[in-house]
């Protein structure tokens, strides 16, 4: 029997991944959270042979919960779930230690598979995202500039194209407006830009397509 750990924080995502999950024989709930701080605690005090991870959860977001259970633990598989197809969350994913990478578009059937997989040892990642990944390897082709950003920086670009101000992100990532907005200045410097406007602007052109709706 496999027991999986579900961190999501929608509920209704997260009661549809256990209605799906509680359909298997070979599955069962270890348990669940809708933070990443609550997440943490959780898989602390407890014993699962799964993790699936939502990548935006609230508190400590996706990323920083698989980097501290790796910390933990580096054996135990974690998938990685999110709503963006984006290849670049799924590359840094999996080089912060995720076994694998689903959008919660995919079929039941895939996300059953996916965990069959990881809890077996194995990584579960699409054609897509293992040819991005080993061109991501390879010295000869050059990186988009956003790729060139770190976690942190990556998380806080994302949250300044959403429209949040540097206060808000501060707020969102309890950290003060001082490294927000050193942040803000290092990621403009790497990206050669100026204003948030054209970071709004590089986006739009890059295809990250889950901003569409802030143009």
């Amino acid at each position: 029997m496999t027991s999986v750990f579900i961190a999501e924080d929608h509920t209704i995502v997260r009661e549809g991944l256990k209605q799906i999950l509680t359909e298997c024989p070979d599955i069962e709930i270890s348990g669940e959270a809708a933070d990443g701080i609550e997440a943490i605690q959780k898989i602390r005090n407890g014993k699962m042979d799964v993790v699936l991870l939502d990548i935006s959860i609230p508190g400590k977001n996706g990323l920083e919960v698989l980097k501290w259970i790796k910390s933990r633990d580096i054996s135990l598989p974690v998938l990685m779930l999110s709503m963006h197809d984006e290849d670049q969350f799924a590359l840094r994913s999996l080089r912060a230690g995720a076994s694998g990478y689903l959008t919660k578009q995919s079929a039941p059937e895939q996300l059953v598979n996916a965990i069959r997989k990881v809890a077996s040892g194995g990584k579960y990642i699409t054609p897509a995202v293992a040819e991005k990944l080993a061109n991501s390897m390879d010295p000869s082709l050059e990186k988009s500039p956003h790729e060139r950003l770190t976690d942190r920086e990556d998380q806080v670009f994302r949250l300044l194209i959403s429209g949040n101000t540097v206060s808000e992100i501060a707020k969102d990532l309890s950290l003060s407006v001082k490294t927000i907005s050193t942040h803000r200045t290092n990621i403009l410097k790497k990206m050669n830009l100026h204003t948030n406007a054209e970071l709004m602007y590089y986006a739009m052109s890059a295809g990250l397509g889950h901003f569409a709706n802030i143009f």
